[in-house]
């Protein structure tokens, strides 16, 4: 079973930089495709970016140049940079683990950026 809890979420300003983090428990993190993904206000949930075991990483169209995902299997953590950040990202940010028919979720972060 992996546990999931996000930090570094907040109030923001037009243009700001923020990274969340994603700290995850259980031995095999490293094997784990990790994901970001949010939930916009009167929208479904969509991805954001993930990354594989292998560090391979995927970007929708909104998050690229702007947004990051890296992870440190050392520290069984994941990242998401975020840069140039818009009223539009505002959104609750979930951290996602996945492999094979296992998939978790961490309790999501919320992320309100103002114009």
């Amino acid at each position: 079973q992996v546990q999931l809890v996000e930090f570094g979420g907040g109030l923001l300003q037009s243009g700001e930089c923020r990274t969340l983090s994603c700290a995850a428990s259980g031995s095999v993190f490293s094997t784990y495709e990790m994901a970001w993904y949010r939930q916009a206000p009167g929208k479904g949930r969509e991805l954001v970016a993930s990354i594989s075991s292998t560090d391979t990483t995927n970007y929708k169209e909104f998050a690229k140049g702007r947004f990051t995902i890296s992870r440190d299997n050392a520290k069984n953590a994941v990242y998401l940079q975020m840069s140039n950040l818009k009223p539009d990202d505002t959104a609750v940010y979930y951290c996602n683990s996945h492999r094979g028919s296992r998939n978790h979720w961490g309790q999501g972060i919320q992320v309100t950026v103002s114009s």
